[in-house]
């Protein structure tokens, strides 16, 4: 059993910022990657940015430049800050982990939050 918590959404103006957490709980070895997904309106889950063990970063196109995601291993938890928002940022944004429950070479994903709303108006 894994629980991810996401906090920090809201609403803002276009060229605001926001800062996003989300803390994983439960039954946690090791986590491998962390990273952030969104989904808007009629369209479907897409990737926004995500964090290897390794400590390479993957960031969609649309985002590159404006947001920076972190991670406190120690803690569980990660981070995206989200700067120069935009109206096309506006979305729900979910916590993505995959993570070892046991001391073996074997990856679980878990189960997705409940999400934070995120609003950018013009």
């Amino acid at each position: 059993q894994v629980q991810l918590v996401e906090s920090g959404g809201g609403s803002v103006q276009t060229g605001g910022s926001l800062r996003l957490s989300c803390a994983a709980s439960g039954s946690i070895f090791s986590i491998n990657a962390m990273g952030w997904f969104r989904q808007a309106p009629g369209k479907q889950r897409e990737l926004v940015a995500v964090m290897s063990n390794s400590g390479t970063t993957t960031y969609a196109d649309s985002v590159k430049g404006r947001f920076t995601i972190s991670r406190d291993n120690a803690k569980n938890t990660v981070y995206l800050q989200m700067n120069s928002l935009k109206p096309e940022d506006t979305a729900v944004y979910y916590c993505y982990v995959a993570y070892r429950k046991l001391s073996a070479n074997i990856t679980n994903v878990a189960p997705w939050g409940q999400g934070t709303q995120v609003t950018v108006s013009s």
